[in-house]
């Protein structure tokens, strides 16, 4: 069994990319709706917040552990890696191997939380591979919010995308990592502001296909073709009338949200 944890709704963007493309692995997803945003919190607390998450999917039956939180990944990957017997994929590496096989003009622009742009690791891992390559980042600390809000089309943050992207926009990136699980729900407002030539890399989808190719090498976990996509286990922290709303529209269907 997959389990996957996010601060909130947004990394259930993940569950359904993974849900698509490996319909017969069963997964626990967790979402820490009572203590998001992560981004705004210190590096020593993300880490006990992933501790936490990552015991609860394991004492769950997780055999393989998705941080689909960028935040979580930008500083709690190495100590959940020491702590843990299973083994743990983050967002970060895959979303970096689809910016440097797409980008052209080695110009790439990086949105993400607080955290996860002062960790710098996003920049670190590219110019790790390319060191000529151009890195351009922003932090947007209140899309989180936003989006676990249900803001997704109101002009409010429509504005703030504006505000956020103007920078990176006047920098001419030709690649843009939607460096948080969330921001793939705000897709359709940050293409036309960032322009339509840029690519957008959304994590959610980098990391189940890197998923994919990790379990096709893979014997400790086997699909069960018997699965049922629809019997996956959503839990969260809090349950809000706008974390329901959001994962309808993330998965197009009721999911059902137990709260813990």
């Amino acid at each position: 069994m997959i389990g996957i944890f996010d601060s909130g709704v947004g990394g259930m963007t993940v569950a359904r990319a993974v849900e698509q493309l490996l319909p017969h692995y069963p997964l626990t997803y967790l979402g820490d709706i009572a203590r998001t945003p992560y981004g705004t919190k210190s590096a020593r607390t993300i880490i006990d917040y992933s501790l936490e998450n990552t015991r609860f999917l394991v004492d769950n039956g997780a055999k393989l552990i998705i941080i689909a939180c960028n935040s979580a990944a930008s500083v709690a990957t190495d100590r959940l890696r020491r702590e843990f017997q299973v083994p743990i994929i983050e967002v970060i590496s895959p979303a970096v191997e689809q910016a440097l096989m797409h980008s052209q003009k080695g110009r790439i622009g990086i949105i993400g939380t607080r955290a996860t742009i002062r960790s710098g690791v996003y920049e670190t891992k590219i110019l790790a591979q390319h060191p000529e390559y151009k890195v351009f980042s922003t932090a947007c600390p209140l899309l989180v919010p936003l989006v676990e809000e249900g803001w997704i089309g109101k002009r409010e943050t429509k504005m703030i995308l504006r505000r956020y992207l103007h920078t990176l926009k006047d920098q001419q990136i030709d690649t843009l990592v939607l460096g948080c699980t969330h921001y793939p729900l705000l897709k359709h407002l940050i293409q036309p502001r960032i322009g339509k030539k840029v690519i957008l890399i959304d994590s959610s989808v980098a990391v189940a296909e890197y998923l994919q190719h990790y379990l096709a090498g893979e014997t400790t976990l086997t699909p069960d073709q018997s699965h049922d996509p629809t019997l996956n286990r959503y839990f969260v922290t809090d349950l809000t009338e706008s974390a329901q709303f959001i994962a309808a529209k993330i998965f197009h269907r009721p999911i059902d949200l137990q709260p813990v």
